[in-house]
């Protein structure tokens, strides 16, 4: 579901998210998740959730296991290197 953003809006939301994908920390999530999934070949289509270092459905990540995500804003979570 896409947002209803001006073009400026959207310009600097762009920009906003690739600097924060760039980040050293989310490049370090991003990269093991990358290696979680290719040692996991049958976890297609599961989200690999950084806090409790296990799969879990895209709905019980991202949704924070039905608690919102609010709570977890700023949380540092250990990534394995």
């Amino acid at each position: 579901m896409t947002q209803n953003l001006s073009p400026t809006a959207k310009r600097m939301k762009a920009t906003r998210d690739k600097r924060m994908a760039m980040t050293t920390d989310r490049k370090a999530k991003k990269a093991e998740n990358q290696r979680k999934h290719r040692a996991n070949p049958g976890m297609k289509g599961k989200d690999y959730d950084h806090k409790t270092s296990t799969f879990k459905s895209v709905k019980a990540n991202r949704g924070n296991d039905g608690k919102g995500t609010k709570l977890e804003s700023g949380k540092k979570y250990k990534i394995k290197k």
